[in-house]
């Protein structure tokens, strides 16, 4: 399993389409912890471009503060799971927090 989780200065990036990068984490489920993760710098900002990008690099999950409604239904569209209102903090304890199922979670902070 791959998360992806959009950053900005090595925080959570509130606002998905405009992150500095992504940390992107390998996850034994089994498990439950991270084995691996690196930093990929995407492609500038288009819409409808995000989902794609990130799918084919493998991404299962996505962690974010906001995103919008059409790039949570592109992300479904290619079978990642989205979770949306994470706080911001350090993209690794957010992930660790997920998987161990004590992520507290608020309203998707993006309103379009």
């Amino acid at each position: 399993m791959k998360i992806a989780v959009p950053a900005v200065n090595g925080k959570l990036c509130m606002h998905f389409g405009h992150c500095e990068q992504f940390v992107v984490f390998n996850i034994d489920k089994e498990k439950k912890n991270i084995t691996d993760q690196e930093s990929l710098t995407p492609p500038p900002h288009e819409p409808g471009l995000l989902p794609k990008w990130l799918s084919e690099r493998g991404i299962n999950c996505v962690i974010a503060g906001g995103m919008g409604a059409r790039a949570v239904t592109l992300f479904k569209e290619r079978g990642v799971d989205v979770i949306t209102g994470a706080p911001a903090g350090n993209p690794a304890d957010i992930v660790n927090q997920f998987l161990t199922g004590t992520l507290a979670t608020g309203s998707n902070t993006c309103d379009h």
